[in-house]
Parts: C-alpha cells; structure tokens; sequence
C-alpha cells in the first residue's frame, strides 16, 4: 500500500479509536446521571464531531452503508417496524459505538489490500449482518450468532436433529431475553408463574411471551419434537428428525426474531 494512504487510514483509525473512548466515557456518565445538562451537551457535541468523521469516512454519499447507520442509530422503531421517534441519548450512544466498530472492522480489512484509494473505498463492503442486535443482552448475541451459522450448516449437512436443537436453543433464548428484559412484575398479569424465568419451560415462556404481546403465535407451527427438545441429544437415541420438521423449526426462528425485532 503507497505509504501515504497507509498514514490516512492509520489517521482515521486513530480517530475511531478515540471517537469510541469518549463514547464509552458519556455513556457511562449518562447511566450514572442521564438528566445532567453538561453530560448532555457534551454527547450532542461528540455526536457532531463523530458525524463530520463519518461523513468524510463514507466520501459524502448519504448511501453508503456506514452513513446509513450512523443515521439509524438515532431512530427506534414502532410496532410496524417503521421508525418512530428518537431513542433514549444513552441508547443512541451504545449504537454509535457499536457503528464505530464496524467501521474500524472494514477499515482494516479493507486497508489490506494494495488496491483501496482512499477511506471510502476501504469501507467499500458492509460488515456481516447482526441477526441478534435486538437481544438486550450483549453478551449473548455473539453466542446466537455462532448458534445460527450452525444450525444452517447442520442443515446443509443433513444433520436435521442438530439442527433443529440449535434453532430451538436459539428460540428459547431469545425469548427467555425478550421476559427477562421485560420483568417478572410486568409479566404477572400475563399468567406468569412465580419464580425464576429461567426456570419455566419452553412452553410456558412462549405462552407468556405471546398473551404479553411480545410474539405473535408463530411457534404453533413449531413441530411437535420441538417443544421437547432439550430431552435429546446426539447420542443415537434422539427421535429421528425430518428435513421438514428442522426448515420449520428455522422458518418458526426468523418470525420470531423479527417480531422481536419489527425493524429488521
């Protein structure tokens, strides 16, 4: 790579880098205080120098994919999935950051290679889609990620039990997060049992997850294997597990992960 290219991208790298320390900084401030008007003042500032990095970063294009989600990151959205009003200023900031680092991701990818002109050409190719932004709980989304590529591939391997554990799995998680985000309190109207959500079975989270309108009733296409999934294993013993049964335990997946997701 000509050495002055290489000095720009280690430019905006740096950039980034810092861009993110002060990020984490306001948002951690604004946990601690969110209604204190210098905390505030200084996010909308760091907004507006992260923009002007951003912009020159994306060549000015409103179309570039790191364009686009700097701007989405300011957005919720409604039941329909459209956008609605803005979100909570902490929330905005975790979501700049998460695009921060997606930006720094292909900029390193992309500076690799002999051919890249300039910043916006090494952000040429968007970064993988995140299925599982919507799980509240960070930790875990890597953990679905991962999840998902193997259930596809057990799929693709003709390995229908696994698969259809593994999308299984994935399911109860991401519905066990949605009540967990939500509260034992504010489920108990709903028919939630008494004690820990991690203890009910699939079933019963399901069924509060539907009655508090947290999903919709796909999972009543789930096959009957499904609900007792967690009784099998790999060790030859398992019911057989149809190709059909697996697809519509995947398919039940993604309606219930845009339900929980209605912008996706």
């Amino acid at each position: 790579m000509d050495p002055s290219l290489r000095a720009q991208l280690d430019t905006y790298l740096s950039q980034l880098d810092g861009h993110s320390r002060r990020g984490r900084e306001l948002a951690h401030a604004l946990a601690t205080n969110p209604a204190d008007g210098s905390v505030i003042a200084a996010t909308r500032a760091w907004q507006e120098e992260l923009g002007v990095t951003i912009n020159q970063l994306s060549g000015g294009s409103k179309s570039h994919w790191l364009a686009r989600n700097f701007s989405q990151a300011f957005l919720i959205r409604s039941e329909s999935g459209n956008a609605a009003e803005g979100a909570a200023l902490e929330e905005i900031v975790k979501r700049l950051i998460a695009v921060l680092e997606q930006a720094v991701a292909s900029l390193r990818q992309g500076g690799n290679g002999a051919e890249v002109m300039g910043p916006a050409s090494a952000l040429t190719q968007a970064p993988e889609p995140r299925r599982f932004e919507f799980v509240h709980n960070t930790a875990l989304r890597p953990v679905l990620e991962q999840a998902y590529a193997d259930s596809r591939q057990a799929g693709e391997d003709g390995d229908f039990g696994r698969a259809l554990r593994t999308s299984c799995g994935i399911l109860e998680a991401i519905i066990t997060d949605a009540l967990e985000h939500e509260g034992l309190g504010a489920l108990l109207p709903f028919g939630a049992p008494a004690g820990k959500i991690a203890d009910w079975s699939f079933q019963t989270r399901v069924a509060v997850a539907e009655k508090a309108g947290l999903i919709r009733g796909g999972c009543a296409r789930l096959p009957a294997i499904a609900w007792t999934y967690r009784d099998h294993s790999d060790d030859g013993k398992a019911p057989s597990v149809s190709e059909s049964e697996a697809l519509r335990a995947g398919q039940v997946l993604r309606v219930i992960m845009r339900d929980l997701d209605p912008g996706r």
